[in-house]
């Protein structure tokens, strides 16, 4: 080989160096993603498998979060993602799997996208028409998992792009009585109509949930719940796995956040349990070279629980995933579940909705 032709593989090679090392830096995603395990999978009573590690997108409302994060999350191995119609984010979304599906990167069949049926459309003859605007927002023939968000129905007015309707006093105007058993037979109508493969509840109580099991002709497969170290909903956990529902934990970190919700509600800041200054989860930590939140969502996970944590921070997004290559022993995991506060550490307040809790459905 020529001297000539020596120096041109040279400095072809430098070039190919130091396109790599900046696509390192504008990507570091895709280096540290290969040594980050497959999350498993739970089964539904549909026979469907269900990511059990999703991405979380409650409060992620603008455009480039939504980019960031869902962007980020797929290049990391993420396959499920969590969203509601009254996250408002659910066009961006769907924006963002197109361009995955259209580039062929992944096809449809890889991915697992839950949505909810919001409160103003908690009642029979809505059903359909907010599931029909998800899908239409997302870009999607179906999804594979929809849930009705909460058990208590608000007024719904048309030409309100969604936004439930109050009284003078400023109370929300709120459905009688909910009817679970009519509103579930309309679920299962979207699951008889191609719609949603799979249907589920979301923050329903254990008498709700037996209501909706008497009349079902097709099971509940999920129920959605804030769940995390200080807040294990042991009875609403045990009564689901009893009846082969699975359990997806919402706030799985405590919801680090959920001030900056209040604040933009104009309401006061509340106590937020601190799971990444708790001693044990530290120390658990430093063991196993993982950060609190790692700890913390492992211990969910071993509990053969779903997750969903929220983060539009790349660098956090992935590390929540990488959970998968330690396991916490059984009596670190007994003493993490000894952390338990009861409702004492409930985070998402659902009565800054004014007048909710005399609802005869609030749940809680």
């Amino acid at each position: 080989m020529s001297k000539y032709a020596i120096s041109i593989m040279g400095a072809v090679n430098s070039v190919l160096k130091a396109l790599l090392k900046q696509s390192r830096i504008l990507y570091p995603l895709r280096k540290y993603s290969s040594n980050i395990a497959r999350p498993p999978s739970l089964e539904l009573p549909s026979g469907q498998k269900m990511p059990q590690f999703g991405i979380g997108t409650w409060q992620l409302t603008s455009e480039n979060e939504i980019n960031t994060t869902i962007n980020t999350a797929l290049t990391v191995g993420y396959r499920h993602i969590d969203t509601a119609i009254m996250y408002d984010n659910e066009e961006f979304i769907g924006n963002v799997l197109q361009q995955w599906i259209s580039s062929n990167k992944l096809s449809r069949d890889d991915l697992f996208i839950t949505t909810k049926l919001p409160k103003i459309g908690v009642h029979p003859d809505r059903v359909e028409m907010f599931l029909t605007r998800s899908l239409k927002n997302l870009q999607l023939d179906y999804v594979d998992l929809y849930l009705i968000h909460f058990p208590v129905g608000f007024k719904y007015i048309p030409n309100m792009n969604g936004r439930y309707a109050t009284d003078l006093k400023g109370r929300v105007v709120m459905e009688e009585k909910t009817d679970h058993a009519a509103i579930w037979r309309k679920m299962e109508e979207q699951v008889e109509a191609n719609r949603t493969k799979n249907i589920g509840l979301s923050n329903y109580n254990i008498p709700q949930m037996t209501t909706v099991l008497e009349s079902a002709r097709i099971k509940p497969a999920n129920l959605q719940v804030e769940i995390h170290i200080f807040f294990n909903q042991d009875h609403l956990v045990d009564f689901c796995k009893k009846n082969g529902i699975t359990v997806t934990a919402y706030s799985p970190l405590a919801n680090p956040g959920y001030n900056k919700f209040m604040k933009k509600l104009e309401k006061p800041a509340t106590h937020l349990p601190k799971i990444f200054l708790n001693t044990q989860v530290i120390e658990l930590g430093k063991k196993y070279s993982k950060t609190p939140a790692q700890i913390a969502l492992r211990f969910l996970l071993q509990r053969g629980l779903a997750t969903i944590p929220k983060s539009a921070t790349p660098k956090r997004i992935e590390e929540n995933i990488n959970v998968f290559d330690f396991v916490l022993t059984d009596d670190e995991m007994k003493m993490l579940h000894k952390l338990e506060m009861g409702d004492l550490a409930r985070v998402v307040d659902f009565t800054v909705y004014q007048g909710i809790y005399h609802h005869p459905d609030f749940p809680f």
